[in-house]
Order: structure tokens, then C-alpha cells, then sequence
């Protein structure tokens, strides 16, 4: 799968971006997707993660209650609902998926496939 993540740019803080992630193929429904990010000079980091269904999320502590991930498998598509931003969310987001996972997990290691990042921003 070709994962192709889009939305990001330069917000102030308490601000809010949408970032979305449009998969090839015709197989997204098999995939567990999900969120990392990765700041400068700071090794990358789970941000979120959904279920094939949609029916389950994972959260990292530092954005629970802030960011919503959700899915549409219609549209072959998952989102990152970004509020209430912080300067310390800057970082590029890099869309994950994954088919062979049991469960979502918080591992980067165990995503098979990356997209190609999209630059977020938060000004103070």
C-alpha cells in the first residue's frame, strides 16, 4: 500500500490543523493504521493508531483529548484531528499501516509501510 499524507503547515498554538492520509489499493479496510511523529533531534514517537474498523483508538499521553484519529474506509482514508496544539507538537507526522498485526500497537517497528511525512508547525 502508498500511503500519501497531507494537512499539515503553520498554526499557532491553541490552534488546529486535520491531517489526512489517502492509501492505494483496495485493501485499506485489512489495515491497522496510525500516527508517529518525529520532532528534530528527537527520535520518532507514536502519536495515534486505529483499528481495521475503526471501532478501536490508541493515544499517546501527550495528545489524549487533544487529537482524534478516525477513518473512513470508503475513501480509503485516515485522519488526525489536531486541537488545542502546542509549540512541542511540532514535528513532521508520518502515516503507518500495517496488515499483519493482531492488535494496534505503539511500535514503529512494526508498521510495514510509511508515508512520506507531513510538516506540522506550532508557533507560540
Amino acid at each position: 500500500v502508498q500511503l500519501q499524507a497531507s494537512g499539515g503547515g503553520l498554526v499557532q498554538a491553541g490552534g488546529s490543523l486535520r491531517l489526512s492520509c489517502a492509501a492505494s489499493g483496495r485493501t485499506f479496510s485489512r489495515y491497522h493504521m496510525g500516527w508517529f511523529r518525529q520532532a528534530p533531534g528527537k527520535e520518532r514517537e507514536f502519536v495515534a493508531t486505529i483499528s481495521r474498523s475503526g471501532g478501536s483508538t490508541l493515544y499517546a499521553d501527550s495528545v489524549k483529548g487533544r487529537f482524534t484519529i478516525s477513518r473512513d474506509n470508503a475513501k480509503n482514508t485516515v485522519y488526525l484531528q489536531m486541537n488545542s496544539l502546542k509549540p512541542e507538537d511540532t514535528a513532521v507526522y508520518y502515516c503507518v499501516a500495517d496488515m499483519t498485526l493482531s492488535s494496534a500497537s505503539t511500535s514503529a517497528a512494526l508498521y510495514d509501510y510509511w508515508g512520506q511525512g507531513t510538516q506540522v508547525t506550532v508557533s507560540s
